[in-house]
């Protein structure tokens, strides 16, 4: 990831990028196993400083790429043990872990890894679906219905910002507003900066540990065709900007980008604006350093 060196563990990071190539879970469209793969070849075209924040990450903290998880594509069960296992040991060395997904049923072993050093966390969930389907098998629907079955989150600081689309009832997104969850439609970003929203983030977290889950869908199909479950009037990459953007100040404690599927991304626009949403986190881990920008303004 962004030509990075490579390291076995992340014994001495701050930070690493932790691939998880494995769509097993999906209900429609395959492909997203190939993600972490071309979100880490378009990565080449980024550069280690973020001209329009000053974000200096590389020059702050130890970053390094740390591989796949060995996943099971014949096992959801074995593959989820590996992805605990493997997140767990990341957290235990004081490192945040960034992911490169895999579809989005990977989050709910993540948050399991994430539990063992961490306790519940806060969570900024960017899709265009829900996720909380209540399905009696693990899919990419179901990963935050599962978390909170098994008291992963703190379910009054989850925010769940974009979702949208057709669903199978009247009542799909208000399971999660029932148990506390701040739903946040699409409809409601429409033609507007979210900077204020994510004030509203910010306020409501606080200090809490906070996982980033955002997943590829929540952008409208026009910037982010390359997906698995694509769903028109979605935001934009500005509006994704902002909301990774506003989260920092936040306690991060890892996220994920979630459902690239790179068979139906041609033009390798998709893996390249999941590769820059992945540097966006990366720039507002709480120990990274700020350089103030001159201002070209008139």
């Amino acid at each position: 990831m962004m030509r990075l060196p490579h390291a076995g563990d992340a014994t001495g990071l701050d930070a690493c990028f932790l691939g998880i190539p494995f769509d097993v879970a999906v209900t429609n469209r395959a492909g997203t196993r190939h993600g972490p793969r071309q979100i880490r070849n378009e990565s080449s075209l980024l550069r280690p400083f973020n001209a329009a924040t000053g974000a200096a990450p590389f020059e702050s903290i130890q970053v390094a790429d740390v591989g796949d998880v060995a996943v099971n594509t014949h096992s959801i069960a074995d593959t989820f043990a590996a992805i605990e296992e493997r997140v767990a040991s990341v957290t235990t060395n004081g490192c945040v872990p960034l992911v490169l997904g895999g579809d989005h049923s990977i989050t709910h072993a993540i948050l399991r890894g994430m539990a063992k050093t961490h306790g519940k966390v806060a969570l900024v969930h960017v899709d265009a679906h829900c996720d909380t389907a209540d399905y009696k098998y693990i899919t990419h629907g179901t990963p935050f219905r599962r978390a909170v079955e098994e008291d992963l989150l703190v379910c009054d600081k989850v925010w769940q910002i974009g979702l949208r689309g057709g669903g199978y009832t009247a009542d799909d997104f208000a399971w999660g507003s029932e148990r506390g969850f701040h739903v946040v439609q699409a409809t409601d970003c429409w033609h507007k900066s979210l900077a204020p929203l994510m004030e509203r983030v910010r306020d409501n977290v606080g200090d809490t540990p906070v996982y980033i889950s955002f997943d590829i869908d929540a952008l409208d199909p026009g910037f982010a065709p390359g997906t698995g479950t694509p769903e028109i009037g979605g935001l934009t990459p500005i509006q994704a900007l902002e909301i990774i953007r506003g989260c920092r100040g936040l306690n991060i404690v890892g996220g994920d980008l979630v459902e690239v599927s790179p068979p139906y991304d041609a033009s390798g626009n998709t893996a390249l604006l999941g590769a820059n949403l992945l540097f966006e986190m990366l720039c507002v881990l709480p120990k990274v350093k700020y350089t103030p920008i001159r201002s070209f303004s008139h």
